[in-house]
């Protein structure tokens, strides 16, 4: 895994968003398409509004997949992960070659889960920008999360943290209207991906960060498997970082990482 720190949330999001649109340049390139998923959280949102001006970036030719999706909710509740992504995403890349949405009101989650598990898994995805959440979660795999399942998604109960997390945000007015379950893109789906652009700004994920960082691998701290991965880099405002012991610090300064 490979850190880079930037002063702020807006710095480090420059940074990851020009990284994730490289990436998908040359698998451009080398294949003439790319495959995308992508979160949909606050902490993305800076990311993504660089994303959308890469330059010389050809849209068309990108299919786009997202990582999860409350069980029951319709597409145009304002806490929709797809509402989040059709306003913040698409709406500004018209000529993406397809989205891939989970429709977490489906009449039969079981069959949803099946669609979008065969789509994701006709060929690998290319970038991966996701986050991890307060309590280490990555997509809604909350812990003690999954590590074995081969199966693309999944349903899941959200643990009371992450639900926390949402009302933090302001997504829901209530901690009782914030959904227990969703359809959540697997962990070893996520890893599957070749590039894994993982942009996590802010000190409430501060212990998080360093427990996934330092911690031991464990599913009670799911981002702690992002260590396993080939191609992963952490993208960090200085808040995020604030619990990194120097080591980590001074190897991310050598690597550039600053």
């Amino acid at each position: 895994m490979r850190v880079r720190i930037a002063s702020t949330k807006q710095a480090i999001s420059v940074i990851a968003a020009h990284d994730a649109a490289q990436a998908l340049r040359e698998a451009i390139s080398a294949q003439g398409t790319a495959r995308l998923t992508l979160a949909s959280a606050a902490s993305q949102l800076d990311m993504l509004a660089e994303l959308v001006c890469a330059p010389e970036l050809d849209w068309s030719r990108v299919a786009m997949f997202h990582l999860d999706e409350y069980i029951g909710m319709a597409a145009d509740h304002p806490a929709s992960f797809r509402r989040f992504l059709r306003e913040r995403f698409l709406a500004h890349v018209p000529s993406l070659a397809a989205s891939h949405f989970i429709e977490g009101d489906a009449p039969d989650t079981g069959a949803e889960i099946a669609r979008v598990s065969r789509l994701v898994g006709e060929a690998a995805v290319d970038v991966a920008c996701i986050g991890i959440g307060e309590n280490g979660h990555l997509a809604f795999n909350d812990p003690p999360a999954d590590f074995e399942t081969d199966e693309p998604f999944i349903p899941v109960e959200l643990d009371e943290a992450c639900r926390r997390q949402q009302l933090g945000e302001g997504w829901f007015p209530t901690l009782d209207d914030v959904p227990r379950r969703a359809i959540s893109m697997s962990i070893r789906q996520i890893l599957r991906s070749r590039r894994l652009v993982v942009v996590v700004p802010d000190g409430r994920k501060a212990v998080a960060v360093r427990d996934a960082v330092v911690g031991p691998l464990s599913k009670r701290v799911p981002a702690s498997i992002l260590r396993v991965h080939p191609s992963c880099t952490l993208y960090l405002d200085e808040a995020a970082a604030s619990l990194l012991p120097a080591e980590v610090l001074w190897a991310a300064r050598e690597a550039g990482g600053r």
